[in-house]
C-alpha cells in the first residue's frame, strides 16, 4: 500500500509540475513552484490580506522556511510561513502550512528548495476577513490537493467526468448557505464542500465551504461539561447540542490545511467536540452490540468512528488513538459474532422495530440500512488511512458481499404499483432496499420499502462508496468483476435530470461527504488496498 502510495504521489506531483506555471513565466519559475490563484472577494485595493492552506504529502516537507511565495515573475514575495498540521501518525513531517502576504487579485506560486529570503510578519486569521468573509480567496491546483492527502487520496476531476458533473449540478442548488434549514447541516455540509475543491481547485467550491464552516463553527458551544444534559462541544443551531450526529470535527482538519483558519477551534474545543461523541450526548454512551434488542443505528456508529479520526489527526491525543481502536473492535464484533446469533452476513444487523422506537412491536424485521451503512464504511475507510488497521479491510469486503446479495432491490420487483425509484435515472437505475435483510422474507422488507422507501435511489450516489471501498480490497475476482459491473451502473444516478432534484437541501451532503474517493479507487486495480 505505501508502494502504491508513493507511486501515485509521484505521478501527481509531477503532473503537478505541469499544470504549474504560466506558459510566458516558465522559464522565471523554479521547476517545481506549484500555481496559487488569488480571486478578491470582499477586500479593496491591491494589498488585499492572503491566507492560503498549503497541504504537503507525508515526507515533502519538513521545514517551514523552505517554502517561498512568488509572484508572477518569479521574484520572491514577503511572506509568513506557519506550520498548521503535522504528519505525527506518519513520519513527522509537515502536513500543512499557512502562508500569509499581501497582493492584489492575480496568479502567485510557492516554491520549494531554498530557503525563504523575504518575510513579513503574519496577522490573527480573523482579521483579513471583511464582515465575516475572506478578503481574498486563494486556491491552488487539484493535482497537488489530491497529491498532499489531505482528505487522503483522491483523482483529480476529469474534465467531463460524470461524476465531477453530477456534483456541479447539485452545487447550483446547494451553493446558497441554508441558514434557516439546520437539517441542511446533516452528513456535514463544510466536508463535502471542502473535498469539492480539493477534486476540482475550484475558488467557488472553496468559498462555499469557508463560509459554511465558519457559520457551522459559530454555533458550537464552548461553555459546559461535553456530556448531557450540559453538551459543551455541541451545535447549537438546531437547539439540541446534545445531538451528536451535528458534531463535526472533520471539517476543522480541513479548514486548517486548506484556508490555514485556526480561529474557530483551539485544542480545547476538539477535546469537547470528541469527548461529546464519547458520551453519546443525549444517546446512549457509544459501546458493543451487545444484545438483539439494544438501540443501534448505522450512522452514529460511522459518524463517530469519523469524528474520532478527524480528532486524532488534528490534535494526536492518545484517548482519539485508543477511541478508534475501540470503535473498530465494537464493529468488528457486531459485524463477526451478532448477540442475535443468526450468524455473519456482512451487515452489522440490529432490529427494525428498535430503531424505530417500537421495541416491542411485533413481526421485527432484523436486518440493516444500506444507505446508512455507508457512514460506517467511510468512518473505517478514514481510520484505515490513519491505522492501517489490518482488521479494517476484511470488514469492507465482507459488507460489500452483503450489500451486492441484500442491498439492491432486484429488478423484478420494480413493477406497477411498487416501482419505488425516481425515473431520472432511466431504466437502468440502481435502486437499495430501504431497510434490507438476509433473514426476513421479501415481502416483510416490500412492505418497509412501501411505507419508507419510495424514492430512496436517493441515496444510490453514495452508496458508490461502499462498492468502490469493496472492490479496492477484495482479492476474490469473481466479487472484483460484480462490483465493477455495480459501480458502472450506479452511473446512471449521476443523470443531470437526477442531478437536479433538490427536495431536501442535506441530499447534497449525504450524496458527496465520502463518494468522491470512488473514483480513486475505481481506478486502482481490484484488491490494491489488500497488497503488502
Amino acid at each position: 500500500m505505501t508502494r502504491h502510495f508513493l507511486f501515485l504521489l509521484a505521478c501527481l506531483l509531477a503532473l503537478a509540475s505541469l499544470c504549474g506555471p504560466d506558459v510566458a513565466d516558465a522559464s522565471a519559475l523554479p521547476p517545481a513552484a506549484q500555481k496559487i490563484e488569488v480571486k478578491r472577494v470582499a477586500g479593496q485595493g491591491d494589498a488585499l490580506p492572503v491566507s492560503v492552506g498549503i497541504p504537503f504529502a507525508p515526507g515533502a516537507l519538513r521545514d517551514a522556511h523552505d517554502v517561498r511565495i512568488l509572484d508572477a515573475h518569479g521574484d520572491e514575495v514577503a511572506a509568513d510561513i506557519k506550520p498548521m498540521l503535522t504528519w505525527h501518525f506518519r513520519d513527522g513531517s509537515i502536513r500543512a502550512v499557512r502562508a500569509q502576504f499581501r497582493g492584489a487579485q492575480g496568479t502567485y506560486y510557492f516554491a520549494l528548495g531554498e530557503p525563504r529570503q523575504k518575510s513579513a510578519p503574519g496577522w490573527p486569521y480573523a482579521d483579513g476577513l471583511v464582515k465575516g468573509s475572506p478578503a481574498a480567496v486563494a486556491t491552488l491546483t487539484p493535482a497537488w490537493l489530491a497529491a498532499s492527502l489531505i482528505a487522503g487520496p483522491q483523482s483529480v476531476a476529469a474534465k467531463g467526468e460524470a461524476y465531477a458533473g453530477y456534483v456541479d449540478a447539485q452545487f447550483e442548488w446547494a451553493r446558497t448557505m441554508p441558514v434557516k434549514d439546520t437539517t441542511a447541516w446533516l452528513f456535514d455540509r463544510p466536508s463535502t464542500l471542502f473535498k469539492a475543491y480539493v477534486r476540482t481547485g475550484r475558488a467557488d467550491y472553496l468559498q462555499a465551504a469557508e463560509e459554511s464552516y465558519r457559520w457551522y463553527m459559530a454555533g458550537i458551544k464552548r461553555d459546559g461539561f461535553a456530556a448531557s444534559p450540559s453538551c459543551g462541544g455541541g451545535w447549537l443551531p438546531d437547539g439540541k447540542p446534545c445531538d451528536v450526529k451535528y458534531v463535526y470535527i472533520e471539517p476543522i482538519l480541513l479548514a486548517v490545511g486548506l484556508t490555514g483558519d485556526d480561529s474557530m477551534h483551539d485544542a480545547a474545543l476538539v477535546t469537547k467536540m470528541a469527548d461529546l461523541w464519547a458520551s453519546g450526548g443525549w444517546n446512549n454512551a457509544p459501546g458493543p452490540y451487545d444484545g438483539p434488542k439494544d438501540y443501534f443505528t448505522e450512522r452514529l456508529a460511522g459518524l463517530g468512528l469519523i469524528e474520532t479520526v478527524a480528532a486524532y489527526e488534528l490534535t494526536g491525543d492518545k484517548r482519539d488513538r485508543a477511541r478508534i481502536d475501540e470503535r473498530v473492535g465494537w464493529l468488528e464484533a457486531h459485524q463477526r459474532h451478532n448477540p442475535d446469533g443468526l450468524g455473519d452476513d456482512g451487515s452489522w444487523r440490529n432490529s427494525w422495530n428498535v430503531h424505530e422506537n417500537d421495541p416491542h412491536g411485533a413481526d421485527d424485521v432484523r436486518g440493516a440500512s444500506p444507505w446508512m451503512s455507508e457512514n460506517i464504511i467511510d468512518g473505517l475507510w478514514h481510520a484505515w488511512l490513519v491505522t492501517k488497521d489490518a482488521r479494517i479491510p476484511p470488514m469492507i469486503v465482507d459488507f460489500g458481499r452483503y450489500l451486492e446479495r441484500y442491498g439492491w432491490i432486484d429488478p423484478k420487483y420494480l413493477v406497477s404499483p411498487h416501482n419505488w425509484r425516481n425515473d431520472c435515472s432511466g431504466p437502468g437505475g440502481q435502486i437499495a432496499w430501504y431497510w434490507s435483510s438476509s433473514q426476513a422474507p421479501v415481502a416483510a422488507i416490500m412492505k418497509i420499502q412501501e411505507s419508507e422507501g419510495w424514492y430512496s435511489d436517493g441515496h444510490t450516489v453514495e452508496l458508490g462508496l461502499p462498492v468502490a471501498a469493496a472492490y479496492y480490497f477484495t482479492k476474490d475476482p469473481a466479487q472484483a468483476a460484480a462490483l465493477k459491473k455495480r459501480f458502472a451502473a450506479i452511473a446512471d444516478s449521476y443523470a443531470p435530470a437526477c442531478a437536479a432534484i433538490a427536495d431536501t437541501i442535506r441530499r447534497f451532503n449525504w450524496n458527496n461527504r465520502g463518494a468522491g474517493v470512488a473514483q480513486w479507487m475505481m481506478a486502482q486495480p481490484a484488491g490494491a488496498g489488500a497488497a503488502p
